[in-house]
């Protein structure tokens, strides 16, 4: 495999709408998702997580998902994931108009029966068929893997376990691999070595690295991850996020302090000060507290520096 590692060439994946939105108490509407959608797309954002399909009595937030699916357009769509974890699911959100899927689920048994209901011998027995559905409506398929590294009930996970998943011949057909460090105990020394090793039997699928922040390894863990071979990574902005299924996880690392990290060719501090402005107003209106280091830094740097936000959301 091929492996760039010029960092300003990684690709932002925000997915404050779905794992940034699992945890909070504080609701969107359908119209204040859209808006944030063609805001994230209209400063840069290369991909956005839109919603999920998960069931709305156990997340809330996420019930609206297919509302937001049906207000976009199809351009727009295109830049747009929507969490699956079942083919039924793909079928539901294929037919409100979505057409790239990231069918989840965990590498961990006990994890899995916590956040879906089944085992992850079952979830990946029905891929095939999610991949069959994606294929009818000319869409793509992500194969994303939660708990690569710890789950919150068994621990740390084998490498290998990861490595059999993604060279197993039923995620034939996914378009991407999403290595999840799900609780954010990962260090990057075990990034690295795990992108590095899936990357060997990617076949070509592109890897993505979602990453929290719960031990303050956020950005160094993307870093670590495009060095190794990942061509994306995920952030929510504020560092909203969080698994209501495992205990001890928190926030995304921050879409600002990848950006910050990162500085992607595209990004300049005209974008970057409205993703800020874009992130606080957010967490205001969620009633959260911003965790990103990089609008705490934009927000209180004095004006001669580059990257500085002149103080206030509006």
């Amino acid at each position: 495999m091929e492996i760039n590692n010029k960092l300003s060439e990684v690709k932002i994946r925000d997915v404050s709408l779905r794992d940034g939105l699992q945890l909070t108490g504080g609701m969107l509407s359908t119209e204040s998702k859209v808006a944030l959608v063609r805001e994230l797309l209209a400063n840069g954002i290369d991909e956005i997580e839109l919603g999920s399909m998960a069931r709305p009595d156990l997340v809330p937030p996420l019930a609206n998902s297919l509302e937001v699916v049906d207000q976009l357009e199809p351009e727009e769509l295109e830049k747009c994931w929507i969490w699956v974890a079942t083919p039924k699911h793909v079928m539901r959100a294929a037919a409100a108009g979505a057409r790239n899927f990231q069918y989840c689920f965990s590498v961990s048994d006990s994890h899995n029966k916590a956040n879906i209901g089944r085992t992850t011998e079952v979830s990946l027995d029905a891929l095939p068929e999610a991949v069959k559905y994606c294929e009818e409506v000319g869409g793509k398929i992500q194969l994303c893997l939660a708990t690569s590294f710890t789950c919150p009930f068994e621990g740390a996970i084998p490498e290998e376990r990861v490595v059999d998943i993604v060279s197993d011949a039923r995620t034939a057909g996914t378009s991407d691999v999403v290595v999840c460090d799900t609780i954010g105990q990962a260090t990057p020394d075990q990034v690295s070595r795990l992108v590095a090793k899936v990357g060997e039997v990617a076949n070509g699928r592109r890897i993505i690295y979602h990453g929290h922040d719960t031990w303050g390894l956020g950005v160094a863990n993307a870093v670590s991850a495009v060095k190794a071979g990942a061509s994306v990574v995920d952030g929510a902005l504020g560092g909203l996020g969080g698994c209501p299924f495992a205990p001890g996880a928190s926030g995304n690392t921050a879409t600002e302090d990848l950006l910050y990290a990162f500085q992607p060719d595209w990004l300049t501090t005209d974008s970057f000060e409205r993703l800020v402005r874009a992130g606080a107003k957010l967490v205001a209106e969620l009633g959260e507290e911003n965790q990103s280091r990089a609008a705490k830094g934009a927000f209180a740097s004095p004006e001669s520096y580059q990257w500085s936000v002149k103080a206030g959301v509006a």
